[in-house]
């Protein structure tokens, strides 16, 4: 018992491409939601200008990292938070539960019952960010995904279906 040999988890290199990949195109998703969407835009007028947000990986990431200017302008900021003021940091308990909310085997209510989301920060902020998280899921995932994603699926007219779904994908790509 005098030696004890500290057994370290594997990197999971696979799935942490595939969430780092994920989180760069939904914070990406995000920034141009709030350009294009006016109910994102309204919960990020909510928000304090310079608010700063993450959502990953406890303890180590992958992460990804948003925040809105004092001119109110929203901007993915990457994936590092050791160079970033966080207001807000959302973890998920290991790599292994945002997986399972990346491919949709569990949805943000879910995790969050299940005590796998942790937050650090205001709660009312909280909720407003994952508001804002289902509305560009249902933008960025095909229907029959998206209700397993989220709690309920939206009533959306034909334009908000269709045209500003085009257009958050498109500056999703683009970057802008």
């Amino acid at each position: 018992m005098e030696h004890f040999v500290e057994i370290k988890p594997g990197r999971k290199l696979l799935k942490r491409i595939f969430l780092s990949i994920n989180l760069w195109f939904v914070g990406k998703a995000i920034q141009a939601a709030a350009k294009v969407d006016d109910e994102v835009k309204q919960e990020f007028d909510a928000l304090p200008d310079g608010f700063t947000f993450s959502l990953g990986a406890f303890p180590n990431g992958p992460y990804m990292v948003v925040g809105k200017n004092e001119k109110g302008v929203v901007k993915y900021m990457g994936s590092k938070i050791d160079t970033v003021r966080l207001d807000m940091k959302m973890s998920l308990k290991s790599i292994e539960c945002l997986f399972l909310l990346f491919t949709f085997q569990e949805s943000t209510p879910v995790a969050n019952s299940m005590d796998r989301l942790y937050v650090d920060g205001d709660i009312p902020h909280a909720c407003s960010i994952v508001r804002i998280m289902d509305i560009v899921q249902v933008y960025l995932l095909p229907k029959f995904i998206a209700k397993l994603a989220i709690k309920r699926y939206p009533k959306w007219s034909l334009k908000r279906h269709t045209w500003n779904r085009l257009m958050v994908n498109l500056r999703a790509i683009a970057g802008f």
